[in-house]
């Protein structure tokens, strides 16, 4: 999933950190942080639901409910519809499940994040990433397999091993349960 991540943040990444900083007033540096952790847990929501719940076809079914190319036209503005949602919901609905709140709850300590903003970041961040999977299906001729292979390219938890890296440092011991619960909850594929 690197590959998919580093294209991602190539292309879109500094556009997505200015627009999501200035619409939660968050400092630049801390969301260019917070973006990489993100987002793979959003791509490895997607290939558990391949994975557990229908293989490529699941995946479609994901990308044409909620993956819009056309929102990285305009991220700002995907933004700003976003950041007053009320019905905004950090677990992406069964896509990262309650794995979503935990993160948000490990975000929001490790940032000093207050944490009504801190459950905008991953709602806000979904579309773009799905948006972007979806453009590289229809439009980079990677095609529906494409994207279901891309998913499985990095699927060893090495991921897990980073975010849980990253997100541990400066919180010490007292994270432990949190992302316990939180890597058992999306990346344990026997659940």
């Amino acid at each position: 999933m690197a590959g998919i991540l580093d294209e991602l943040m190539s292309s879109l990444g500094s556009d997505v950190t200015k627009q999501l900083s200035n619409t939660l007033g968050l400092d630049q540096s801390a969301v260019s942080k917070i973006i990489p952790i993100v987002a793979p847990m959003i791509l490895s929501g997607l290939k558990k639901q391949k994975d557990e719940h229908g293989g490529e076809e699941r995946v479609d079914h994901i990308l044409n409910k909620y993956g819009n190319a056309g929102v990285l036209d305009d991220i700002g503005g995907l933004f700003n519809s976003k950041v007053n949602d009320s019905n905004a919901d950090p677990r992406l609905g069964g896509l990262l499940g309650d794995a979503g709140i935990q993160a948000t709850d490990l975000v929001s300590k490790q940032f000093n994040i207050a944490g009504d903003k801190a459950s905008k970041i991953i709602p806000m961040l979904a579309p773009v990433v799905l948006g972007f999977l979806t453009k590289k299906r229809d439009s980079g001729g990677v095609g529906s397999s494409g994207i279901a292979s891309l998913l499985d390219q990095d699927g060893d938890g090495s991921i897990l091993d980073d975010v849980a890296g990253f997100l541990t440092k400066g919180l010490g011991g007292s994270a432990g349960n949190i992302l316990g619960g939180l890597t058992g909850g999306l990346f344990d594929s026997k659940k």
